[in-house]
């Protein structure tokens, strides 16, 4: 019996929809990076894009639970000296709402040229339009 590898010819692309409001943080970065990587598939390959696209809306209503908003740091290096600047999950849910679901949903990829293709297939939008109507997607529960 040979291993079937799938090919990203071979692989038909799906939608889903999350709707992120009143969900916890990690709940649904798990469940969007599975999908994105295509480990949902039966003919799920580690080495190809084989995942499907996300749509994540109402992000600016995702929750953290217990003293996580106030203690949890994202960081960012500016690239100059004492350019280290730390951030609040408060802090960068207010100035940019998408940005810690997009950055704990990276930590959950591969950190090679597979995940960056990968990634982009993640849309997150604050709000609860979105522009893809016209992919049908199909609504994903967390």
């Amino acid at each position: 019996m040979k291993t079937y590898f799938a090919k990203n010819e071979d692989v038909k692309n799906d939608w889903y929809v999350i709707d992120a409001s009143g969900k916890t943080l990690g709940r649904v970065a798990a469940k969007a990076a599975s999908v994105l990587r295509g480990k949902h598939k039966a003919s799920y390959t580690p080495n190809s894009m084989c995942g499907d696209f996300v749509v994540i809306v109402n992000a600016e209503k995702i929750q953290v639970t217990g003293k996580k908003a106030d203690n949890m740091l994202y960081r960012h290096y500016t690239g100059y000296v004492r350019g280290l600047r730390s951030y609040s999950f408060n802090t960068l849910i207010e100035k940019h709402p998408t940005e810690p679901l997009k950055r704990t949903i990276w930590g959950m990829l591969p950190h090679n040229r597979l995940g960056r293709k990968i990634i982009g297939n993640l849309k997150i939008y604050e709000g609860p339009e979105h522009p893809h109507a016209a992919q049908n997607p199909k609504p994903l529960e967390v």
